[in-house]
C-alpha cells in the first residue's frame, strides 16, 4: 500500500509529479542555488522569480482543477523560495565563522597573555 490518495481525474504523470514534488524542487533549486552562487543568475532575477512562482501557485494553482498544474505550481514556487534563501543561508554561515576565529582568537591572545614562563 503506497499511502498515497488517488485523485479525480489524476494521470500517472501527475501521480508521479504530485508523488515526487519535494525531490524534484529540491534538485531544481539546487542547480539554480549552484548558478546564483556563481554569480550566473543575479539576486535580483531569483527573488523576481520566487514572487512571480509563488502568486501564481496562489493566484491559479492551489486550486485549478487539473493535478499537474496544482503540482508543477507548486514545485516551482517551492524551488524558488528554497533558492531564495540559500543566499541568505550563506551570510549566516559567513558571519558565524567570523564569530569562531574571533572567539578562538580570543582564547588564543588570553592564553598567550596568561602564560608566565
Amino acid at each position: 500500500m503506497s499511502g498515497f490518495v488517488v485523485e479525480h481525474r489524476e494521470s500517472q504523470f501527475s501521480r508521479r509529479l504530485r508523488r515526487r514534488r519535494v525531490q524534484i524542487a529540491v534538485g531544481i533549486a539546487a542547480v539554480e542555488a549552484v548558478l546564483v552562487v556563481a554569480g550566473l543568475l543575479p539576486w535580483w532575477l531569483v527573488v523576481a522569480a520566487a514572487a512571480g512562482s509563488v502568486a501564481l501557485y496562489l493566484w491559479l494553482g492551489r486550486d485549478h482543477t487539473s493535478p499537474g498544474v496544482r503540482a508543477a505550481t507548486w514545485i516551482a514556487a517551492v524551488s524558488q523560495l528554497i533558492v531564495v534563501l540559500v543566499p541568505v543561508g550563506l551570510v549566516v554561515v559567513g558571519i558565524l565563522a567570523i564569530v569562531a576565529v574571533a572567539i578562538l582568537a580570543a582564547v588564543a591572545l588570553a592564553m598567550l597573555l596568561l602564560d608566565r614562563r
